[in-house]
């Protein structure tokens, strides 16, 4: 199988996948907009620029619940970025695993004998500029 015929394959599971988002909108007014569009983002992993191979059909869903076309050849061209890239963006670490999800990222981190992950930045930095309480 070449790129142009999983294209063509991941435009035709697409296409029936949306058969059922109209579906399941026609019964009840707004779940394309307050249920599955906010789902379809986070499965889509639309903050990495490169998407994965595992992103590509969630991305090409997203796209097909907006108003813009979506060809076969532009799903070729994404597939064929993803398959260059191995998923990993331009400029970022190779080390395995430097694009895993958030999720992946904590369940890896909890794996006995994992070394530990690198703190996130706390939300409280930086907050005493915006503490108007306490004013001297």
């Amino acid at each position: 199988m070449d790129n142009t015929q999983l294209a063509e394959l991941l435009m035709g599971i697409a296409k029936a996948q949306n058969a059922v988002i109209d579906a399941v909108e026609r019964a009840q007014p707004g779940f394309r907009n307050n249920h599955a569009v906010p789902m379809l983002t986070t499965a889509a992993n639309v903050r990495a620029p490169v998407p994965r191979i595992q992103d590509m059909p969630s991305r090409i869903l997203l796209r097909m619940q907006g108003r813009a076309a979506f060809d076969v050849a532009q799903i070729q061209q994404d597939l064929e970025a993803a398959f260059a890239s191995d998923g990993v963006s331009p400029g970022a670490s190779a080390e395995p695993g430097a694009n895993l999800s958030p999720a992946a990222a904590r369940a890896a981190a909890r794996m006995p004998g994992a070394a530990p992950a690198a703190p996130a930045p706390s939300a409280a930095a930086g907050a005493d500029d915006f503490d108007f309480t306490a004013k001297s």
